[in-house]
């Protein structure tokens, strides 16, 4: 296979002033574009500009060209080949065209992925960004992109697994509730944009079948005693990560050969639950267009004494 382009286009109905603007924020914070936190987010090592190097996923790239409000051109870095770019041109009053472009030389393996799972994924990115733009701008989304029930394979399968880490000393909670613990363990996951911070939204982790012993900040423990076990779970939610923790101790005989038989299995279901929670939660929060026109609305409804402070 030589070289590859591919193309996509969307007119919206909204000035080039406005898309710009949008433009200029990805990989921002408040990037209300890129979709996530369906997908991994742009990440850069500086803000968006002329050097930065960073990209979304497995896939980076490098800042090569930005006119502000009007282009931006990411190099991909080696061993990756060509180039990927948006732009956006104004059209009438009122309407403008955005458009992505991506050329690159596939080699090896990848000339077989590109058709079968590559481009798929890479054409729903493309084309939720462009809902994400008419959402942001154009008050909505007429047709939103729907994933295919072969992307939807591609998703699960792709979706990032949990990090084994030490129980964080910010689980204080679940310190606290025991001592002398015969086993712990922890499993993390990155926070990605819009995925929701509040910890009670990530009790479907354990199935929401554990009832919540206690709340302090970020963090929730639950009581999954079971068998005679004395277990409890932890869900600590920051910034950057969601933490599922576990202390286990066996009080007795029972407990112990209950343990014994659930322990091989318990890190793999513990790290299973979380993806399976992170992934859905991921799916199922707002997108960047839609909590990008939210926070617009609520700009325009608060007190002119609060928007100006």
């Amino acid at each position: 296979m030589g070289v590859v382009r591919n193309e996509h286009e969307r007119v919206v109905e909204a000035s080039a002033e406005a898309v710009g603007a949008l433009l200029d924020r990805l990989s921002a914070e408040d990037d209300p574009i890129f979709p996530t936190p369906a997908w991994e987010p742009m990440i850069f090592d500086r803000p968006l500009g002329v050097g930065a190097t960073g990209g979304h996923g497995p896939i980076r790239y490098e800042v090569t060209a930005y006119e502000p409000g009007r282009r931006v051109r990411f190099a991909f870095t080696p061993p990756g080949e060509g180039f990927h770019e948006l732009t956006v041109e104004p059209l009438a009053e009122g309407r403008c065209r955005v458009r992505h472009v991506l050329e690159t030389r596939w080699r090896g393996v990848d000339r077989l992925l590109w058709p079968t799972a590559i481009r798929p994924a890479h054409d729903s990115m493309m084309e939720e960004l462009f809902d994400n733009i008419e959402r942001a701008v154009a008050g909505g989304c007429a047709r939103p992109v729907r994933w295919s029930p072969w992307l939807r394979l591609l998703h699960r399968l792709w979706w990032n697994r949990p990090r084994i880490v030490e129980v964080p000393p910010e689980a204080r909670l679940l310190h606290a509730s025991m001592e002398r613990p015969g086993y712990q363990d922890a499993y993390r996951m990155d926070m990605l944009p819009g995925l929701p911070r509040d910890p009670e939204a990530w009790t479907g982790i354990l199935r929401d079948a554990f009832p919540v012993i206690a709340r302090e900040g970020g963090e929730l423990l639950m009581d999954v005693n079971t068998a005679g076990l004395t277990a409890r779970a932890s869900i600590l939610v920051d910034e950057r990560h969601v933490t599922l923790s576990t202390a286990v101790r066996a009080d007795n005989r029972r407990a112990r050969l209950y343990w014994s038989a659930v322990r091989l299995a318990h890190p793999f279901m513990a790290r299973m639950m979380l993806r399976r929670a992170h992934r859905g939660l991921a799916l199922a929060a707002p997108s960047a267009g839609e909590r990008a026109a939210r926070r617009g609305r609520s700009s325009v409804s608060a007190p002119s004494h609060l928007v100006s402070g």
